[in-house]
């Protein structure tokens, strides 16, 4: 357990769609104090994710906020920071969160949210990224942690690792191979992130050795 008082510590937003495996990976992180943060709030644009009751489950507020119920993308984002704004998050963590942010959500947190994408950036972006390097034929895809700005599956990147694609290999078989690396990437990158190890420069990103 992490001996810090949890209030202490800095505070993370995870934003989900789905079932939020990389949310409960980044929860067991904290608890096992292999991540110095807390989950301060979980928010999910659909209110029957699976992801809200890992939340409630771990005692984290969880909050939906559906698309339909606004006007525009700018909208939606305004309730979001309206959300986010009183928790006082250090790092915004899109965990399988299947909206794209507008210029608002990113001029917010400049540098501050995080995104996990199932394949080596720049290749394979997009929503179906293991299924896309299957049909490609690749030999290896990955998983990548970076920067989110205004543009999809495009900024910075802090780390990468690489998944060989084993032959005949069907998708449901690579995606949870695939996961188990995110699982393990995604605390390490927010690590990173909040340390001050993993600096922002332009295209790139520099992580300096633990002292």
């Amino acid at each position: 357990m992490n001996s810090s008082s949890p209030k202490r510590l800095p505070a993370v937003a995870v934003l989900c769609s789905g079932s939020g495996t990389n949310l409960q990976a980044i929860i067991n992180a904290a608890r096992r104090g292999r991540l110095r943060a807390r989950v301060a709030v979980v928010v999910s644009d659909q209110p029957k994710a699976f992801a809200l009751t890992r939340a409630a489950r771990a005692g984290i507020p969880a909050i939906v906020v559906r698309r339909g119920d606004f006007p525009s993308r700018d909208a939606f984002d305004r309730r979001l920071l309206e959300i986010l704004t009183p928790y006082r998050v250090r790092l915004v963590c899109l965990a399988g969160f299947m909206r794209v942010l507008s210029p608002i959500m990113v001029h917010r947190y400049p540098r501050r949210i995080l995104n996990i994408h199932p394949a080596l950036l720049p290749a394979f972006p997009g929503a179906h990224a293991v299924r896309d390097a299957l049909a490609w034929g690749a030999k290896v895809t990955g998983v990548t942690v970076h920067v989110v700005d205004e543009e999809v599956d495009h900024g910075p990147i802090v780390l990468q690792e690489a998944v060989a694609i084993r032959p005949g290999e069907k998708e449901a078989a690579l995606l949870k191979r695939v996961h188990r690396v995110e699982h393990r990437l995604y605390p390490h990158a927010i690590t990173l992130m909040l340390s001050g190890r993993a600096r922002v420069q332009g295209r790139r990103v520099s992580v300096k050795r633990a002292s």
